[in-house]
């Protein structure tokens, strides 16, 4: 008996059947041509050298929870409906197309070079070999290169970059989940089970204040913005800055792997200001954040490598210093700063930090400590749970002053004054360092400040249950401006 045709459906960073146009594409093509949809997920080094353990951890979760959704909506029930597979994704592809009869491969666009260059390859072997091979936009609401300056050329300054976005055609309404997936049936040569991706926390579960935390999956962002719509939006453009309220969606590390799309996010922003008049301003404040992120895509696209490279050259000749203790404490929360320490052990904890804080922690490390930029990026590639390759590199470059849009170098974040007015009655703090927890409201950001009297009274005693800063403020300060002065002359 002569096996139906094939479309493979190509399963990436877009964990998700809603609003999903190459899935929607391959069952299309499947429908025309009296075939089945094969989903696969390939495990291939460019997506390996991709992850950390908060993101391997994510990913495990979020193809455990497409798969079951793939099989409820299956015309076949199955345990395996989407098929997993490690290696070399156009060798996985090659291999399937060899011994199946796959004649369609369907997948949507990524940005990052490697994915790309992977993605051109693949397409013109398999289309060589006579297969339909469509990629879809489907991650982004603009195209990198469908937002041009004037003159043609790519932006580098957010603002007219937003507002040449906003002038572009509305983007589209999301499409629905389908109804239902004609699945193939059959085995498939060479194809796992998730435990052979090794993603889970080894030896111990590092995880669990990862799961307290978010629910991946589908179904786990959609709660997680209607949530966010319903109960907190309305104070966001006010808020939004404030670690010691929760106001902010949370929905990044649900962005970062697909599992919900920024159109579905987009229009529910949308539809709630147009239901809620006088709220505009905050469905604008907030839309505008996906602004960042496709303002991040769009460096990424046209970066030659952003992960390692300063966008803007002089600063190859900044005078960083390697200091291994001093990045240590900061990786542990142990700098004596009070609202760095809440954030890196939130961080460490969660898998997650306010983005205020982000700016706050970023800033001591690359500017008062001169400690790289990079190293910051890769503490945070393996313990954010919504570390990409866009928005991560694009935000430690913007901190180290030499990114796109990035604040000058000299603009320094003052972690007490920060402190003071992002959490003005100390409640992030307490919250992520309990020795300060009864530390008085004025000196919870400065307890270095507070008399030998105070700090006995709050149990603290700095150098021992809680640590002296690593560093003076002024001290950090004027170093810092020193080394930025120093680049200036090297450069000349």
């Amino acid at each position: 008996m002569t096996e139906r045709p094939i479309a493979v459906m190509w399963f990436r960073n877009d964990l998700r059947l809603a609003d999903n146009p190459a899935l929607l594409a391959a069952l299309k093509w499947a429908r025309e041509n009296d075939g089945a949809v094969l989903p696969v997920f390939i495990l291939d080094p460019v997506i390996s050298d991709q992850l950390g353990g908060a993101t391997k951890w994510w990913l495990e979760k979020s193809l455990s929870a497409l798969n079951k959704d793939i099989a409820d909506h299956g015309d076949t029930k199955s345990d395996r409906a989407l098929r997993l597979f490690k290696g070399d994704a156009k060798t996985v592809l090659e291999a399937v197309a060899d011994h199946k009869p796959v004649q369609a491969v369907f997948w949507n666009r990524l940005y990052d070079q490697p994915s790309t260059e992977r993605d051109i390859d693949i397409k013109s072997v398999l289309q060589d070999r006579g297969l339909t091979c469509e990629s879809h936009k489907a991650n982004l609401l603009f195209e990198p290169w469908e937002v041009k300056t004037g003159s043609g050329t790519d932006f580098k300054v957010y603002s007219p970059f937003w507002r040449a976005c906003q002038k572009l055609p509305t983007p589209r309404e999301p499409y629905s989940k389908p109804k239902s997936i004609a699945l193939f049936k059959g085995d498939i040569e060479g194809q796992i089970n998730i435990t052979d991706f090794d993603l889970s926390p080894k030896p111990v579960n590092w995880a669990e204040g990862l799961e307290e935390r978010f629910t991946p999956g589908e179904q786990g962002a959609k709660d997680q913005l209607f949530e966010f719509i319903d109960d907190r939006l309305t104070d966001y453009a006010d808020m939004r800055d404030r670690p010691d309220h929760r106001v902010t969606s949370e929905l990044s590390p649900h962005l970062r792997f697909g599992e919900i799309s920024p159109y579905q996010v987009w229009h529910a922003a949308n539809h709630y200001a147009d239901a809620n008049p006088g709220k505009g301003k905050t469905a604008s404040k907030f839309v505008a954040e996906l602004g960042w992120r496709e303002f991040a895509h769009h460096i990424l696209f046209h970066a030659t490598d952003l992960r390692t490279v300063p966008l803007q050259g002089q600063f190859k000749n900044f005078p960083w210093s390697e200091d291994a203790k001093a990045l240590r404490a900061w990786q542990k929360g142990q700098t004596g700063f009070p609202i760095v320490d809440a954030g890196m052990r939130e961080l460490w904890h969660t898998g997650y930090m306010h983005n205020r804080v982000r700016m706050i922690v970023g800033s001591i490390l690359v500017k008062h400590l001169l400690i790289h930029w990079r190293d910051g990026l890769a503490w945070f590639d393996d313990t954010l749970v919504d570390a990409c390759p866009a928005n991560n590199p694009f935000s430690w470059q913007w901190i180290g002053g030499c990114g796109a849009d990035a604040a000058p170098y000299f603009r320094i974040f003052n972690p007490v004054l920060q402190g003071e007015k992002f959490d003005p009655k100390g409640e992030y703090v307490r919250q992520w360092v309990p020795e300060l927890r009864d530390m008085p409201e004025q000196y919870i950001h400065k307890p270095w400040e507070a008399s030998p009297l105070i700090l006995k009274a709050a149990g603290v005693t700095l150098g021992t249950t809680y640590p002296e800063p690593l560093i003076g403020l002024k001290e950090g300060r004027e170093r810092a401006l020193e080394a930025y002065q120093d680049m200036k002359k090297a450069v000349g």
